[in-house]
Order: structure tokens, then sequence, then C-alpha cells
């Protein structure tokens, strides 16, 4: 392989007393034109080879197929109007809004397009990435971003007229607006870079507060703390008689709360130190809910006196089962469980008495639900790794299920497929457990082409899900391994700490694990097996393929975080320190040094065929990291003689994903998978990924 050349400059850092060479930190600057060039160069060599790949066209088909297939997302209520974002194959999803739940889907009158994204650009690379309704359900609050960056500009749509406003906020970030009343909302804002507002470190935030029709430059700061920049906080959960404040840091995974009365100056310290997760969920009679891991590492419900401060437990630990979040109904409490990496539903009572459960089915994923404390309607969305989708409506009594109905999901039905789990020991001897799930027809007998799909990071689960691009890689006859991984939310906070900070390494010895046992029980070969991952995940690809290089036949890291020494140093990568540490510690430097994806690679070594993808617009994994990545591995590859091909994708519209229009997330998609299919022998000619989506 003939690579593009990039230029290697004498850039050397002295970390902690070590000298650590960076030749391609001219790369960080995105905009300048040596940069420019450089990604004109990779997808320059990169496309006539992904073109050439047999079984790109069909996947295109198959994906696009599978993500133009309408969608109906959770609904919910406000005074009598009924909201959800729907789609019928349009680049981003519409809002839409109707009367009543059933009007959603087309009974009466049905329902009115509030807010169409795809209006907003020619491309569709325009996304709404928040929106909020008011109680009344007279405005909606909404968010665009661009390009896929996360900055987005708040704007306010009267949902009778669905004109907006003259109100316009901008430079905001994270935070949802949320209403303190019919009028008036919070929001997380920043000043206006005068940097490089794609790849800059972020400064201190603002906790705002904005009364729609005023200035702008009249919202009141609600929080701020200059001497601590790397805070944030939010204002939740929504009361009319309570405000409660949350702050929380990037190097710990715990948060503060704060409460007071509406409107006064001072607000009391219900708890300090953010050594603990509270996740407030609402408030009742003065009492403030939250599921917290103080004492419980499966996590609990417990309860706040607002006037005395006095705490309590009103749901205990479970033994098995991991309290995901709870909700409040008129009448009583909405739990969500996870049990073995998938979830279910129960009810209780106020006073923590548990009710019936809920039933939504078999190794599902709860993807929406929402509740409110005035109402005994419950509404919910599921979906599996052979469900695109189910709706729920729930009537409930306290802890008592009343009524249970589905809504149905139009289009096609996922493609067939069996999903069995499987565990092995890792290296610590903890059993980690995985999704294992096979297209229809196949008994295991023999060996087959095999796609892991990983994150393990940032107590984040990976639960039954439908994502286009897995299902996919089994529709056309390929096995999906999905394992849940240390540093994961799948099994309570001691299983995500397990995989932090100086314990990260454990994350890759589990994903090693499970792919060697996926080698000794036959269900695929080393020379069949292909690895991919996003964002954290494409760290875990990025560490995999520098650790274990032999392992696979091809790795796929996307948008991943790859220069562990310099990730705090772009956007908000210092918010990640909570799960790897601050190299600007000496300890954390050097177990970072010591993995980190980037400085592991060496000459001489003959990798697997590697395909890098990101987009030059992602404020988030700033791309520098794939950048370097690439130029790095390819140089390695080159002087090892292999010619397994390393090739680097750029989108150039594109950011961290949020919002991807359609078009252009299949054209990733069928990279990836016409690359993995091309090197694990995945036979391009499967009439399953020819057929398209199942009726």
């Amino acid at each position: 392989m003939r690579y593009p050349e990039v230029s290697r400059h004498e850039t050397v850092e002295s970390i902690h007393g070590e000298a650590i060479a960076d030749p391609y930190r001219w790369l960080e600057d995105g905009d300048s034109a040596e940069t420019r060039a450089f990604i004109e160069a990779q997808n320059a060599f990169a496309e006539p080879l992904l073109a050439q790949l047999p079984a790109r066209d069909a996947f295109r088909q198959q994906v696009t197929a599978l993500l133009k297939a309408p969608t109906r997302g959770c609904p919910w209520l406000r005074e009598g109007r009924a909201f959800a974002w729907h789609s019928d194959g349009q680049n981003q999803p519409l809002l839409v809004v109707a009367d009543s739940i059933e009007a959603l889907d087309g009974a009466g009158d049905g329902p009115r397009v509030l807010l169409d994204p795809n209006a907003l650009s020619s491309d569709g690379t325009v996304a709404v990435t928040m929106a909020s309704v008011s109680p009344d359900g007279a405005l909606l609050a909404w968010g665009a971003a661009d390009g896929g960056s996360d900055w987005r500009t708040i704007r306010i749509r009267d949902v009778a007229t669905g004109e907006d406003l003259a109100d316009e906020i901008g430079w905001t970030k994270w935070n949802g607006a949320v209403w303190f009343d019919d009028r008036s909302f919070s929001y997380w804002a920043y000043d206006a870079p005068t940097g490089d507002a794609l790849t800059d470190e972020m400064g201190g935030g603002r906790l705002k507060g904005h009364v729609v029709g005023t200035d702008v430059a009249d919202d009141v700061v609600l929080w701020t703390n200059p001497e601590q920049p790397r805070m944030f906080a939010r204002h939740w959960p929504r009361d009319d008689h309570w405000f409660v404040r949350s702050t929380d840091t990037g190097a710990s995974s715990g948060n503060d709360l704060a409460a007071g009365r509406t409107g006064d100056d001072a607000l009391t310290q219900l708890v300090e130190g953010h050594e603990h997760e509270w996740n407030a969920i609402g408030i009742r009679n003065g009492r403030l809910y939250a599921v917290t891991d103080e004492g419980a590492a499966r996590y609990r419900l417990a309860a706040f006196e607002l006037d005395t401060g006095h705490r309590s437990t009103v749901i205990a630990e479970h033994p098995e089962d991991v309290l995901l979040d709870a909700s409040l109904t008129a009448s009583g409490l909405v739990l969500e469980y996870s049990h073995d990496a998938s979830h279910r539903m129960q009810l209780a009572t106020f006073d923590g008495e548990l009710g019936d459960d809920v039933p939504l089915g078999d190794g599902i994923s709860i993807t929406g639900s929402e509740a409110s404390s005035d109402s005994s309607t419950v509404l919910a969305s599921t979906a599996s790794f052979v469900d695109r989708g189910t709706r729920h409506v729930l009537e409930v009594d306290g802890a008592r299920l009343v009524s249970h109905r589905t809504l149905p999901t139009p289009g096609p039905a996922a493609p067939a497929a069996t999903t069995t789990r499987i565990r092995t020991a890792s290296t610590d001897g903890a059993i980690v457990p995985a999704f294992l799930v096979r297209p229809e027809g196949d008994d295991g007998s023999t060996a087959r082409p095999t796609l892991i799909w990983g994150y393990g990071g940032f107590n984040i689960p990976m639960n039954p899900g439908f994502r286009a691009v897995l299902a996919a890689w089994v529709a056309a006859g390929g096995v999906l391994v999905v394992p849940n991984l240390r540093g994961g939310g799948e099994f309570g906070s001691e299983w995500h700490k397990g995989g932090t900070k100086e314990r990260k390494q454990q994350v890759f010895d589990d994903l090693f694990a499970i792919a060697e046992h996926l080698v000794a029980t036959g269900v695929t070969t080393s020379e069949q097996l292909a690895l991919h991952g996003r964002s954290n995940g494409g760290l875990l690809a990025g560490a995999a393929l520098t650790q274990r290089p032999e392992l696979w036949a091809a790795v796929l890291p996307g948008v991943g975080v790859l220069d562990m020494l310099r990730f705090h140093r772009f956007t908000i990568g210092w918010a990640w320190a909570s799960d790897y540490g601050d190299p600007d510690e000496p300890e954390a430097f050097s177990y970072l040094r010591e993995y980190s994806p980037l400085h592991r690679v060496r000459e001489g070594v003959a990798y697997p065929p590697t395909l890098i993808t990101t987009g030059d617009h992602d404020d988030r994994v700033v791309p520098a990291h794939s950048f370097k990545f690439a130029a790095e591995l390819q140089r390695a590859q080159a002087a090892s003689g292999s010619d397994a091909p390393v090739l680097l994708s750029v989108d150039t519209r594109a950011g961290h994903g949020m919002g991807k229009p359609v078009d252009a997330a299949a054209l990733e998609f069928a990279d990836q998978l016409a690359f993995a299919a091309h090197h694990t022998g995945l036979r391009v000619a499967d009439p399953a990924l020819q057929a398209g989506p199942r009726p």
C-alpha cells in the first residue's frame, strides 16, 4: 500500500519528565490548509478502495431501507396535547402534535407537523437536538445544531400557530430547557467562543433563566462557579413550588443537590462532596425523590423532606437488578430496572411497597418513558435486536396495573434473528456476559463471520436495542456479539467503576476474554472476527487493535478517543476525567500512557485491516484523534510490509453522530459493513442481504 504522504514534525513535549513525541500535532488545527489537504488526500485514497468492496451497494440499499422505515417515538402529554417524534423516511424525524395519543396515529384529524428539521437545511445536516414543551402545552423550546456540532441555538415556537417568536439564545449545550412555569425556563450557556468553536477547550458555563418575550441579554444567572469552571449545573425536576439544582464535575461521577422554595435567594444543600450519584426524579408534597448509588451499588430510591432535609430510603437496593430510573404518577411510582442487561418495569406505592410488574416483553430495552405526577397514564417505548420499536400505553392505580395496550408500529419488521446470552471469565475471574445474535437459520454448527459491537464506559449500558448497522449485518448472515464490559452501566456502579481510571485496562481485557471465548467455542475464528465501536467504543477498538492485533480480521474505530494524553485539551474532553483520569496528574499519566492507542502503535507490527471514521465537525471527540492515529498507523503498516489496508474516511459535514441525516448515515454504515464483510469472508451474495426488511 502506498499511503498518502503525511508530514512528520519534530514536536516533542515533556510530560511528567517523559519526552513524548507528537509528530502529527499540526493535525489538531482542523481549519489549516495543511489539515484540509490531509483530509482530501485521505478521502481520495480511501474512496476507490471502499468503492471496490463487493457488498457496498447491497449494504447501502439494506441500511437505507432500515433507516427509512417508519419510526414512532415515545409520546408525551401536555394539557390535552400529545407530542411525538415521527419519521416516514425523512433525513430527520418530524415533531408532531395532536389532540390525543390516538390522533398521533391518524385517528380523527390526525397529527399536525409542529417542527420539521428537514426544512432547516437543504442537505439534512441541521438537526433538532432539544425539544421541551411548556407545562400548559402552549410553547415549544427547541434547539438546532448544524453539521453534527453539539452547539445549539434555542428558539421558542407557538404550538397553536407553528410560528417562532423573536427569542433566540445562542451558544448553548448539554442541558435542555427546563420550564419553571408556562413562560420561563432554565438553560445552560457559554460565552461565544473567541477561538475555534469546534476544538478549543471550553471554559466555564452558567445556568441561566429566560422569560419568554424578554431580551436574552437580561437573562438572570442562576448559578456559576468561576473558581471551579469545570463544573456543570442543571435545574431538575420541574416543580411549581420548589427549585432543585444539581451540580457535578468532570473529575467525579457523582453530583450534589441543593433545593429551595421558588423565589428564595438561598438554597439548602441536600448533598455535597460529589461522591455519589443523585438522580432527582420528582417532588410530591414537599418530598424529593432521587435514585442514588449511595450505599447501594445497584442503586436505591431515596427521599428528602425538603422542609427539614431529612433523608430516607423508599425502595431498597435490589439483590440482583439495577434500578435505572423512577418516575412519579398521580398515585404511585414507576420503577425501571436492568435484569441481566435487559430492562423491566415495575409499579410501587409512594411509600415503597412493590406492586405489579408491567409485561413489556423479554430481552428488551426501555427506550423512552413518560409519566406525570398529575396523571395515571404512563407511556413507554421499547426495542430489541429484533424489534424496531413498540409503544405502550399504561393506566395505573398506585402499584396496580389497570390496563396495558400497545400502539402499532408501521412499516416492516426487523430482520429475523435469535438472541442468547454467553458468559466467560475475564482475567480477574469476574464473569463477563454478552448478547449473541444469530441470523435466522443459523444453528451454530459452523464458525461464521462475526462482528463485535462494544463500548465499556461512562456507566452507559449495552442493552438489546435496534440499530440499523447491526441489523443489516445479521440480515446478511453475520453473527453479532454485544458484550457487557466493565465500565458500562449494566450491573451497577461497582461494575462501572471497575472499568475506570487505573482500572480501564480491565475493559479491554474483558473484550479479549469474550473474543477468545467466541473462537474457543467455535462461534467464529480470528480470521472471521471484526470489531466496531464508536466514541469511547472507538477507544476500545483502538486499544484492541494495538494490544491484540492477531485477534481481529478487521477493526473499525469510529469517532474514537485515541490520544489519551491530550484528550482533555479540546472542547469538553476535560469532563471525561471521571472515567479516564486527568493526564496532568502523574499517576493518571502513567496508566493512560500505557494504553493510549496513538502511543501503542509500533513499527514492524502488521496490523489487521482497519477503517477509521470521523467527522470534521465533531466538537465532542475532535477529529484530530482519528487523524493522528490514522497517520501513525499507516506509517507503521507501511513499514511492516503488510498489504492489509488502513483507511481513514472523513465526513466533511458531520460531527459526533447526533442528528446525522439518514443518507449520510447509510453511506458510512455501508462502508463499515462492506469492509468488515470483505475481510471476514461474509458472502456478499447472501439472499437475506438483498431481500430488504421483512414485511
